[in-house]
């Protein structure tokens, strides 16, 4: 009778104990991620995505296309004018070859008539007509030389102009390609094959869960007590199946107050203003997104 009686009056005891379990954790929030919604840079026919909801897939892979065959076509187009206006380029060497010659020529003459006058063999009106063609033939050759110059720069000119378009269009091919800009779990799908994608239409949501944030908010009395990167103990609730625990680290403290949000539970439930914090943590596969989650400091 007495153990009875005793047992009566530890049980309840017990069960209090247990039911004010949750008053132990100094936060709790939600856990999430974050989100990236990837949109189509091109206008076209989607022809391939190569991917599905819950698929791992890395940053900057190819995972889909889109339609770029008349993108191609003009690409080829633009490389034909480039060599075309390459094999335009005059060769200055050889178009003044020949002007060169003549002047070496006569350069070889004056030497000659001027041995010649030093001897008393020659006059020097013939040093000075050698003289005279010397000139004429150096403003001539001058004048073609910037002539081609001229032609060449303007030929380089076009040249550029038309590599300047193929890069542009090297850019809308690449913008073709469908990839990822981080890598992370597709979260939805929100594009087939076949569609039809204009540029900013939404393909596909994707976010990195191997790293989760756990959103919580603390009052000011609590903030006193954590600092960026201090180590904090998370648990995570998974229902009747109960919770598990987690190393987390603050990732970022608000400096801002607001009002207490009516979703969220604190501490100190008489507190007006709160804080909101992100405790980083290392996913093993069994946190989600939207799951709910408690933090004791340390």
């Amino acid at each position: 009778m007495y153990m009875r009686k005793l047992l009566l009056i530890i049980v309840p005891f017990i069960i209090v104990s247990c039911s004010g379990r949750d008053e132990q954790f100094d936060a709790a929030g939600t856990f999430e991620a974050t989100e990236v919604i990837v949109s189509s840079e091109a206008n076209g026919t989607i022809t391939e995505l190569s991917f599905d909801e819950g698929m791992d897939i890395a940053a900057n892979t190819i995972i889909g296309y889109i339609d770029s065959i008349q993108l191609y076509l003009k690409k080829m187009q633009l490389l034909s004018n480039v060599s075309a206006v390459g094999k335009r380029r005059l060769d200055v060497g050889k178009q003044i070859a020949a002007l060169e010659e003549q002047i070496a020529t006569q350069k070889y003459e004056l030497s000659r008539m001027e041995r010649l006058l030093d001897a008393g063999a020659g006059n020097q009106k013939q040093v000075d007509d050698i003289n005279s063609s010397i000139t004429v033939l150096t403003r001539q050759l001058d004048a073609q030389k910037s002539s081609l110059e001229n032609s060449n720069a303007s030929l380089t000119d076009e040249q550029k102009a038309l590599e300047i378009q193929v890069a542009q269009i090297d850019d809308q091919l690449r913008k073709c390609r469908i990839t990822s800009p981080v890598t992370g779990t597709v979260l939805s799908k929100y594009a087939e094959e076949g569609e039809f994608a204009a540029t900013g239409k939404a393909l596909f949501k994707v976010a990195n869960l191997e790293v989760m944030t756990l959103r919580a908010y603390i009052t000011a009395t609590q903030l006193t007590e954590l600092k960026l990167g201090q180590n904090v103990r998370v648990f995570s609730d998974f229902g009747e199946n109960g919770s598990r625990e987690y190393s987390g680290s603050v990732a970022w403290i608000s400096d801002k107050s607001e009002f207490t949000p009516k979703t969220i539970q604190t501490k100190d439930e008489r507190a007006n203003l709160v804080y909101a914090i992100k405790v980083s943590v290392v996913n093993d596969g069994y946190l989600k997104i939207g799951m709910y989650g408690d933090i004791i400091f340390e």
